[in-house]
Order: structure tokens, then sequence, then C-alpha cells
């Protein structure tokens, strides 16, 4: 029991996963390892980086932390002065600038749109009365969804590259880029330990993680929460430049009435999704992943494993809406016990 409790210590929380390297608590207490964090997008960021000056490393880490905070301020939507808020105030007139960061987003949320036939959806930002802090719990009426329903559909989203511009579409409608931004801005972050020299780092918040190199000398260790029972992980994996992407129920999310309500919505109908209770990928290119297990939350499990199937760098396990769990590619082998 001492040493199952000494190993569950060392693993550190770490937003919807958990992150250690294999030297435990004796590498992180490391002088020449720094650990910060920050809440970012919504949710807590870790950096872990190694370096051989103490000094210089924290520098890089607050100017990790300083890229993501602009990115962050630039896409989301509760920020009055961004530019998601921008084009909600400019929709159905004018286009708005869009930044190269904010155009890649865009991009990336209509193929992953088009590519799962509507499962995936920025413009669910229309459904804006809920509220899944468990303190504060919130939910749309269903006259109120029927409203806003309307004024869900990727294809108003209209960019234009060359100009560097972004419109909505329709007036009223809303974006929210929770689902396929917040990995481009966790990489942002861990570029910027890399042009500085530090290339021993992890990057870490809600539910997905990046890694460069080893913690020393050692891959990174990554426990996974099993999202069946959240409280509890269903394995680890080991990890060197590679990420960790995860999607679940569990995250931000409210019961009532003997129901768990989660912030993935469902696009065609303003409701949480309910064809999968967790998502895991692995890969050694996070552009592959992004976005991908927010729709196969709503798509299903079925439907996952066919967005899945042709991405043979990717390791995936879903757990469906039945609990029972489905593992592709190397996931099987790749997973180790807690």
């Amino acid at each position: 029991m001492t040493r199952l409790l000494q190993r569950r210590q060392c693993l550190i929380g770490l937003g919807g996963l958990l992150v250690v390297g294999l030297g435990g608590r004796t590498a992180l207490a490391s002088p020449d390892v720094q650990r910060a964090s920050r809440v970012l997008l919504g949710t807590r960021v870790d950096i872990v980086a190694q370096g051989e000056n103490p000094a210089t490393t924290a520098n890089a880490v607050q100017a990790a932390f300083a890229e993501m905070w602009r990115l962050q301020r630039m896409m989301s939507r509760y920020r009055a002065d961004s530019l998601v808020s921008a084009l909600h105030r400019s929709a159905g007139r004018n286009a708005v600038a869009a930044p190269p960061e904010l155009m890649a987003v865009l991009q990336r949320a209509s193929a992953l749109s088009w590519l799962s036939e509507g499962a995936f959806d920025i413009t669910v930002g229309a459904y804006d009365g809920w509220s899944f802090d468990p303190h504060d719990a919130r939910m749309p009426t269903p006259e109120e969804l029927r409203q806003e329903r309307r004024l869900v559909d990727f294809r108003d989203v209209l960019t234009d590259p060359r100009a560097g511009h972004a419109r909505l579409a329709r007036p009223g409608m809303r974006i929210d880029l929770g689902g396929v931004a917040k990995l481009p801005i966790l990489q942002a972050g861990l570029r910027v330990l890399e042009q500085h020299d530090l290339h021993n780092a992890m990057v870490s918040g809600g539910g997905d993680v990046l890694t460069r190199g080893q913690l020393q000398g050692q891959d990174w260790r990554v426990g996974i929460r099993d999202p069946r029972a959240p409280a509890r992980l269903i394995g680890t994996v080991q990890l060197r430049d590679a990420c960790v992407a995860s999607s679940g129920d569990y995250e931000r999310c409210f019961e009532r009435h003997g129901r768990r309500y989660h912030h993935l919505l469902n696009p065609s109908t303003g409701m949480p999704s309910s064809g999968v209770r967790g998502v895991i990928m692995v890969s050694r290119q996070p552009d592959l992943i992004n976005g991908l297990g927010a729709a196969i939350m709503v798509a299903g499990a079925a439907a996952g494993r066919s967005l899945l199937a042709p991405l043979r760098e990717v390791d995936s396990l879903i757990v469906d809406a039945g609990a029972r769990v489905h593992t592709l590619g190397r996931m099987g082998e790749r997973l180790r016990p807690a």
C-alpha cells in the first residue's frame, strides 16, 4: 500500500491528465528543472522545463506563458477586446482582420467540420445560454435552443486567407474556438521554449500534453484519466517529442436530476453530446489530432473509428456511451498499468 501511495504521489495533476517524468518527485525537485502554472484557456496550464541555468529557464517559461496569453486574448469569446468578439459584433456586416494564428485555427475548424460532416462546428457559440460552472450552473430553455439553432452552420464562417480577413455571414452568429484553439496555443508556448534553447520540456493544459525531449534523461510519463471514473487512471503512456490530446464528458460539467451536462455540445441540438464518454489520442503530429476528440464526442464511437482509421500515425482510445473501451493503432501496446 505504501509503495502504491508513493507512486501515486509522484504523479502531478495537470488539467485533464497527469504528467510526470520517470524520475518522479526527485526529477522535478532537481535545481535544473523549472515548473510553473497559470490559469489560461479556462483551465490550468502547466510548464515543466529542464535547463542548465535556472534564471534563463525561468525567463523562457515566462515568455512562453506571455505568448500563450497573447493568443488567448486574441481568440477568447469571453473577452470584449478579442478578435473573436470583434467577429461577433460584425456578424452579418463586415469582415475582421484575422492574423495568421487566428486564420490557421479557423481553417482547421472548417476542414474538421467538413471531415466530420458537421459533428464539429465552432458556430455552437450561438448556444450561449449554458454555464457549466458547478457553482453557477445554467441551461437554456428548449425555446432558446430552438432560436439559437438557426444560427449554427459552419459554412457561414467565411475566410479569405489572401486578404487575411474573416467574417460571420449572419447577424447574431457566434463562434467558440475552445475545441480547436487550445492545442495550437500550447504548441506556441512550446515553440517559445525551444527558441530559448530548452529542448526538454512539457506544456500541458485541459487534457492536452505536448512534450519535447525527456526529463532527466527519461521519457515523460503521462497518466490518463479513465473517462468512466475520472478520479482514477486508466493507465499511463510514455512520450518523447509527442503529444496526448483528450476530450471527455467529465471536464466542464454539472449534474442535475441525476444527469451530467457537459460543455461539448451537439451542433444539431445544442445539448451536450452523448455518443462517447471520452477520447484519448497520442501522436507525434499534433496538427493531425487537433479538434478531433471533440468531433468524435459528438459523432459517436463508430464514426470516430472511421475518422481515426486513416491516421496511421495516431494511437487512440475511445470509451463509448456504453462504457466499452476501443483501442486503435498501437494504443493497446502503449497503455501501461497506472
